[in-house]
């Protein structure tokens, strides 16, 4: 990758790329459920933390794995993917995105 292309790089356009990550159960993004706790975008390297909205996600191996591929494809460099054992809960989704949900 171009050093032009990778400075256009930034934690905010790879959250967006996120978005096409959809859990397909809740039928919402890995972003508006507000899955993705923590992005560290380096020179040569990208690491995710992402959680999962319950500890017995059946999807969790794929989901990981597609947003692992996801943001790999977007920064253009190794990306590992940890899940962190943060609880989830509706609070932690974007602002508004629970309205569509029908829970607040």
């Amino acid at each position: 990758m171009s050093d032009e292309t990778r400075q256009q790089v930034t934690i905010d356009g790879l959250r967006e790329a996120l978005r096409t990550v959809v859990d397909p159960e809740i039928n919402m993004n890995v972003i508006e459920l507000g899955l993705i706790r923590n992005v560290e975008l380096g020179d040569s390297t990208c690491h995710i933390v992402m959680i999962m909205t319950t500890p017995f996600c059946p999807y969790a191996p794929a989901l990981l794995e597609q947003t692992r591929r996801t943001a790999q494809e977007y920064v253009g460099v190794p990306t590992t993917i940890e899940m962190g054992m943060e609880m989830w809960d509706p609070t932690m989704m974007e602002e508004g995105a629970a309205d569509d949900w029908g829970l607040f």
